[in-house]
């Protein structure tokens, strides 16, 4: 895939999709920012990137704290000039599975502000400095809850929606300006948020995996391969789409 020294910026990129994505990007030759609230997980996963080979740093960064994302940008662009792809990866799920009139406002107001305020934060602040240098290549991660209705989910469910609302609005805005901005919704994956989601009853396992036509969940690496697709110069006609990659899920 054609993404080789494009200078890429991953967010919450610590662990689980993000770090799967940093990785996958890195083997195909980009320079990677990796950026995640935890420090210590960035440069972890920085240093497997420069161990193989290849070119990363590591940046600490809230996306729900507009001033962390603007430095995030800032710094990134300072050390290498320029950013040619952010993946808005950092989302987090709420700490209880209820029905909405039962929904915590804790639950809400944490989950909105990373799934949600956190894209807009990066889309707004990256797309700054993508109209600046006349070129940039956003990559949304949004979700299958993004699509379809998911129970006992109301913050996640409002959130996802939002993002794969916000990328086909700003993909319209931006057409015209050599910059192009999708979306991954990626059905069950490994994942902590999935480890949460099995815990919340005895039988969630075998009940996920009735519902998925493939019968297994997905792996990291394969939906990091379709953020990296996306991202490349193969997709350079694509622009405000959204790619399900759920093992048939949403059929």
């Amino acid at each position: 895939m054609e993404v080789k020294n494009k200078i890429v910026l991953v967010t919450g990129a610590g662990s689980g999709i993000g770090k799967a994505t940093a990785i996958h990007f890195a083997k195909h030759g980009a320079i990677v920012i990796v950026s995640d609230r935890k420090l210590d997980t960035a440069n972890e996963v920085a240093e497997i990137i420069k161990v193989n080979g290849g070119q990363a740093l590591s940046i600490e960064a809230d996306v729900s704290k507009f001033k962390d994302v603007e430095n995030l940008v800032s710094k990134t662009v300072k050390v290498f000039g320029q950013l040619d792809v952010i993946v808005n990866n950092a989302g987090i799920g709420p700490k209880n599975l209820l029905k909405t009139g039962d929904s915590t406002l804790e639950d809400w107001e944490r989950v909105i502000a990373v799934n949600q305020t956190g894209v807009f934060y990066c889309m707004k602040v990256a797309l700054q400095q993508m109209v600046k240098q006349g070129h940039g290549n956003i990559v949304n991660i949004a979700s299958l809850a993004g699509l379809k209705a998911s129970l006992n989910n109301i913050s996640y469910s409002a959130s996802k929606f939002a993002v794969v609302g916000m990328t086909k609005s700003a993909a319209l805005e931006y057409a015209r300006k050599n910059i192009r901005i999708n979306a991954v919704c990626p059905g069950y994956t490994e994942s902590a948020l999935l480890d949460q989601l099995k815990m919340a009853r005895e039988d969630m396992d075998a009940m996920l995996k009735s519902v998925i036509p493939m019968r297994r969940y997905g792996e990291a690496e394969e939906i990091a391969e379709a953020v990296v697709w996306l991202a490349s110069d193969t997709t350079k006609f694509m622009t405000g789409q959204t790619i399900t990659v759920d093992g048939g899920t949403s059929l």
